[in-house]
């Protein structure tokens, strides 16, 4: 037989598995942000006791022990802000906006904790950039459009 027909397993024609990627830059988070992060890493560990109790899958332990190595790096990097005190849009604080016309809000937050579904945005996120450090009243550049985003309140998260 041809050496080009044969297969040593079917392992080798799997899709390969990565680690789950770390974004770049610090890990900032909020304390609601170092409490969710310690909560899920309890959560995965409690999932692996389980799994291997039960004896679970190859495969499900695997995608388990990825996500614990994830939010273990991710708790070992967290670096919790001070809280913010509202004066200017920050790491840590709900901004109400003007965009084209419309009311928004949004929470600056860590880019674990970010779900722009619930309005909570990474600080890394190009709204949030442009938010950053103005303060009620002023202006943002947003878009490559000059003061698109009009500041209208600012409070600390709490």
């Amino acid at each position: 037989m041809s050496v080009a027909f044969r297969r040593e397993s079917d392992e080798e024609h799997l899709e390969p598995k990565f680690e789950l990627p770390i974004p770049p830059g610090p890990n900032w988070v909020t304390e609601r942000g170092a409490r969710l992060t310690a909560e899920r890493l309890e959560a995965i560990e409690s999932a692996i006791a389980e799994a291997v109790e039960r004896n679970a899958g190859e495969d499900e332990i695997k995608a388990l022990r990825r996500d614990q190595r994830y939010w273990a790096t991710r708790r070992a990097t967290m670096e919790v802000q001070p809280s913010a005190t509202g004066d200017v849009a920050a790491f840590g604080t709900a901004v109400r906006y003007k965009l084209n016309g419309k009311e928004s809000e949004v929470w600056i937050v860590g880019d674990d904790e970010a779900d722009p579904a619930a309005r909570a945005i990474s600080f890394s996120s190009p709204l949030a950039r442009a938010l950053i450090g103005g303060s009620e009243g002023e202006y943002a550049d947003f878009g490559g459009k000059a003061d698109a985003i009009e500041i209208v309140e600012i409070r600390p998260l709490g």
